[in-house]
């Protein structure tokens, strides 16, 4: 599992961005490094927002192979043509958002640090769960996932896990051997060069 292989990089995309140029940038991203997939997660609620943003970002990782997911609006995704979608409130939805999805779409829960609810998703037909933040962040409790939880995840549970949330080249080295996937946003987003960014960042699992 997790420790016998590099993580995979699962790209998060600003909530807020501006469609003229951030599908360029994304691009960029997406070229530099194996992507294996994308969350749109605006902060919006404007669903011609929301619509064109998906419409834009659907070209560029579809053309290249690569999944798109949303965040939280479920019943968007067949509409859009996305291949899935990251529920936020961990496992509350996760049965029922895959039974009106089907088996084929991608169903991702956010659990904060809570191994109990990421099994409870898990077990609600979940792909993956993702824990966070990993990192010191101000927003939110101050609840950190901390590594021991990635360990124990990644040597008793078969559902993939992500991990997320202020992210650092240190962390990345840390938490590589534990974790399937890293989720990845601002962490890249706020630079000049996002792609070298990610480099730095990708440079550190190794």
């Amino acid at each position: 599992m997790a420790d016998l292989e590099q993580p995979q990089l699962y790209l998060v995309t600003p909530p807020e961005f501006e469609l003229s140029s951030f599908p360029d940038a994304l691009a960029r991203v997406l070229d530099s490094a194996d992507i294996a997939c994308i969350r749109l997660a605006l902060a919006t609620s404007d669903e011609d927002r929301i619509a064109r943003a998906a419409d834009a970002l659907r070209e560029q990782a579809h053309a290249r192979d690569i999944a798109l997911v949303i965040t939280d609006h479920a019943l968007m995704v067949e509409r859009l043509g996305l291949d899935g979608v990251h529920l936020s409130d961990g496992a509350r939805r996760v049965r029922a958002v895959r039974k009106d999805l089907g088996a084929d779409a991608i169903v991702g829960a956010f659990c904060h640090a809570s191994s109990h609810d990421g099994m409870a998703a898990g077990e609600a037909g979940a792909d993956y769960i993702s824990f966070g933040p990993v990192g010191t962040t101000p927003l939110g409790d101050g609840t950190r996932a901390e590594h021991d939880l990635f360990q124990w995840w990644s040597e008793m549970i078969e559902v993939p896990v992500v991990a997320e949330g202020a992210l650092d080249a240190d962390l990345v080295r840390e938490f590589a051997p534990v974790t399937d996937f890293f989720a990845i946003g601002d962490e890249i987003w706020r630079h000049d060069d996002p792609a070298a960014a990610l480099a730095a960042l990708v440079a550190a699992m190794s």
